[in-house]
């Protein structure tokens, strides 16, 4: 898309979201600021989208710690792309922005400093049939590798024949990527068996536990076996496999080849070139709310990456947060086309008592980025009242609204 279209797009963009009424409510806009030295923020406060309006496609459905909905980058990529047009997202996670923009028939562009999302993203961009699926798992023998001393140390999690599958399957899989007969069907294996290494349902490999986002350590689950009186029971790990795959090709898969993903600093993402994309749809780390390697410890183990080695970008400190911020969205602006949009979804954090979107505009005017903030679009909730956008009654219980500041690059 051209520079031109780029900025028609985004002010018709402006147009449609200050008279939305898709729900049966018109968009409030408010103009706040934090300080006197602070040129305000306008916010546009409606109830874009909603779970509700729409099934997200099967596909989405993988468990990530701390990932928005894939109705938030459906809402952007629909108004501000049109088919072929590159979307990108620096720290994509389970991959929601890539996978629902390859849905739409756009050119997906993915990053994340975790190499489980590339795990998490790749597979589905290139999806097997079931079939292929069943005949790869028949190849396998269930009870070829025995567990090391430290695979024996998750036996909290597993019955030791559980254990001895997911060894055997790791085995297999590890094989095939040193002979280089790792192909899409093993890639997709992979990403379901690591769905599926810990939960609290029969649906997962392990006894009860913590959401399949977020898992246990080995002393915690320790502490629930104990509470709850439990012992791990044996699971079919190629069963389960062959139903969560068929629960998501259930609506068709994807054959994209064009994707491109990475694994790298976001703040540095030489790979990527100037100019190149049309849209950013991403959410950075908030602060130290989530700590996405130790969440992520079991499917580490199985897919043979070291904790240790890895960097992922947390602080307490919302200047520091500010400094990454800064450092982050330079480069954005660097990859994106002049007249693109980027949208920086901040949530809410520490029940609200933190407008992050307050530090993504003063990182702007600091390093005197070559962007216009457009405004902060708050997507609310039903429950949610009008003062909680500004963090009054704030339901401690979960994120009441997605806070995305919008901005389109100017260079």
């Amino acid at each position: 898309m051209s520079t031109l279209e780029n900025t028609s797009r985004a002010s018709d963009f402006v147009d449609d979201i200050i008279n939305f009424d898709d729900f049966g409510t018109k968009t409030e806009i408010v103009e706040t600021s934090p300080d006197d030295d602070t040129p305000p923020l306008r916010y546009f406060i409606n109830e874009f989208w909603t779970p509700a309006q729409r099934a997200g496609h099967a596909l989405h459905e993988i468990s990530y710690r701390a990932c928005f909905k894939p109705q938030l980058p459906e809402f952007f990529i629909e108004r501000l792309t049109q088919p072929a047009d590159t979307v990108y997202d620096p720290f994509m996670g389970r991959g929601t922005t890539p996978i629902q923009a390859a849905l739409m028939g756009r050119t997906p562009i993915g990053n994340d400093a975790n190499p489980i999302a590339l795990m998490f993203t790749r597979p589905r961009l290139n999806t097997p049939d079931q079939t292929e699926v069943e005949t790869r798992l028949d190849e396998i023998d269930w009870h070829a590798a025995q567990p090391t001393e430290k695979d024996r140390s998750f036996s909290v999690f597993y019955h030791q024949s559980t254990l001895q599958q997911i060894v055997s399957l790791r085995t297999w899989l590890q094989h095939r990527e040193r002979t280089g007969t790792f192909d899409h069907v093993d890639d997709w294996i992979r990403l379901v068996a690591i769905s599926r290494l810990t939960g609290h349902s029969p649906g997962f490999f392990s006894v009860y536990t913590l959401p399949p986002n977020q898992a246990a350590p080995i002393e915690s689950q320790r502490r629930i076996n104990r509470r709850r009186g439990q012992i791990p029971p044996k699971r079919d790990v190629k069963a389960l496999i062959l139903r969560k795959s068929k629960s998501l090709l259930r609506q068709g898969g994807l054959m994209h080849p064009e994707p491109k993903l990475t694994t790298t600093d976001a703040r540095a993402t030489t790979c990527l070139d100037d100019n190149s994309i049309d849209l950013v749809v991403t959410s950075p780390p908030f602060l130290d709310t989530v700590n996405y390697l130790t969440d992520n410890h079991v499917r580490a183990w199985f897919a043979g990456i070291h904790l240790d080695d890895q960097t992922i970008e947390t602080t307490p400190n919302p200047r520091t947060w500010q400094s990454f911020t800064a450092q982050t969205l330079r480069e954005l602006c660097r990859i994106a086309k002049p007249g693109g949009t980027i949208c920086y979804e901040v949530g809410e954090v520490r029940n609200a008592t933190i407008n992050l979107e307050n530090f993504v505009h003063a990182a702007i005017n600091d390093a005197k980025l070559p962007v216009k903030i457009i405004g902060v679009l708050v997507n609310q909730q039903e429950f949610s009242k009008t003062a909680n956008v500004w963090g009054v009654a704030n339901n401690r219980d979960g994120t009441n609204t997605n806070r995305v500041v919008m901005m389109t690059v100017l260079r």
